[in-house]
């Protein structure tokens, strides 16, 4: 039987991961691919620290790169070592040597994607067929979703106009925590901690740039546009209170952290990261503990929801397996990468209702000033949610305004901020919901 020779870069959580399912699953995938899928070495940064799985028979352990770049008999290299620097010249020297890649590394892709695009397009110029080179990294973006291979496959007749996610485990677990059982934001951390869930410095998550990293792919995916990562607006989850998922239940809904991309007029598209207040119909509204969902509004499929793990050992593995059984049958991705927009602009300004929670200390004229500094910048008060006032000197109350640029909800809370009664910095959050659907401009 035909053999399909693997070097995999990386053997910690995935790395073991993908050992496992490939010889748990050897009888199976042979007969899926007609081939015998096998992992003939396996890069790692120390030989001495123990594996949680077992090494094939046969197979190769060691810390020397050049054990599978220069093993011209390997078919499919499998990345998932992380990090950026070593991962890309990895990645590049073995599309290079004409080699199929298969990657889990969200950094590199939302840093490199457009570099390894023309590298592989490169590579492919005088190929043809069977002989062309694949690069596949479905486990970069929300661990077992197949989001990657819907959006290069299953749309490309079809007009996004329109996606959103909950697109970080950690948080949508911390966040399910506060808001169904009273945690407070340290005690949601510290149980995702223990669980596995955040890492020990847990910025990237909390702060929203994980699920920027991923929202960047998927906008270059759905839009062809390719942004600069610091362009969209990204607010992690910090500075959420208890008092906030009072206020969201008093609106009867919750709050979750979402990417969210969206095509607007005169080809523009517009995304951000943010807390934002959601409504009990949303499809998102009971996605709960660490899963990950994106819903994709489109011309033709209207609404699309795909729900399931986003991270961890075993989620992420098989989205890797599924693109390595893939090549082992010879399948082509109908469409690798989107071709690049010509003539699409970013913009990082967006509409929407929103939630403004202010702290104050009680004076008089708060209800004028806040009236006046609203009047300066455009912004209509929707409603105004309070709960009774337990401290003056300690208070709080939350707007919820009309549709309205988030420029003037900054200058707003800003000026706000200043004023002597405003105890501290506001917080402020899209509300999205089906009768004030937030708009991008």
């Amino acid at each position: 039987m035909e053999e399909v020779k693997i070097g995999i870069f990386g053997g910690g959580t995935v790395g073991g991961g993908i050992v496992e399912i490939i010889e748990s699953k050897r009888e199976h995938f042979q007969k899926m691919t007609g081939k015998n899928l096998s992992v003939k070495t396996i890069c790692v940064r120390d030989l001495d620290k123990p594996r949680d799985f077992a090494v094939p028979e046969g197979c190769k352990v060691t810390t020397e790169f050049d054990d599978i770049l220069g093993d011209a008999s390997l078919d499919i290299i499998v990345e998932v070592m992380g990090g950026t620097t070593l991962a890309n010249d990895v990645v590049c020297t073995a599309l290079g040597n004409g080699k199929h890649i298969v990657t889990a590394n969200k950094a590199l892709i939302a840093e490199k994607l457009a570099e390894i695009e023309s590298l592989v397009i490169d590579v492919n110029k005088d190929r043809e067929g069977d002989d062309t080179v694949e690069f596949r990294y479905e486990a970069a973006v929300c661990g077992g979703i197949p989001i990657i291979r819907s959006l290069q496959s299953d749309v490309v007749g079809d007009e996004i106009e329109m996606l959103s996610g909950i697109i970080n485990g950690c948080t949508n677990f911390m966040l399910t925590a506060m808001d169904v059982y009273g945690k407070s934001y340290d005690e949601a951390l510290s149980e995702a901690s223990d669980l596995g869930y955040a890492e020990a410095d847990p910025t990237l998550d909390v702060g929203g740039f994980d699920a920027r990293s991923k929202l960047k792919i998927l906008m270059r995916l759905a839009y062809g546009i390719d942004v600069d990562e610091d362009d969209i607006s990204c607010r992690g989850i910090t500075e959420l209170t208890k008092l906030d998922f009072q206020y969201a239940k008093m609106m009867g809904g919750t709050i979750k952290l979402v990417g969210v991309a969206k095509a607007v007029s005169d080809g523009k598209v517009a995304a951000f990261v943010s807390p934002a207040y959601i409504t009990q119909s949303d499809s998102l509204f009971s996605v709960s503990g660490a899963t990950n969902a994106v819903e994709l509004i489109s011309k033709n499929l209207q609404t699309t929801t795909l729900i399931g793990q986003g991270a961890g050992r075993f989620p992420t593995a098989n989205s890797c397996i599924n693109d390595i059984v893939s090549l082992a049958k010879g399948d082509k991705t109908p469409l690798p990468f989107n071709p690049p927009a010509d003539n699409v602009q970013f913009v990082n300004n967006y509409e929407s209702n929103f939630f403004i929670r202010l702290k104050y200390r009680d004076a008089l004229g708060i209800t004028r000033q806040v009236g006046e500094v609203c009047e300066k910048y455009g912004v209509s008060i929707h409603s105004i949610l309070q709960n009774p006032i337990t401290s003056r000197d300690d208070a709080a109350f939350a707007i919820i305004t009309e549709r309205v640029p988030i420029s003037s909800v900054k200058k707003f809370c800003a000026e706000i901020e200043d004023l002597d009664w405003c105890r501290g910095p506001s917080f402020y959050m899209p509300v999205l919901r089906e009768d004030w659907e937030s708009d991008l401009v």
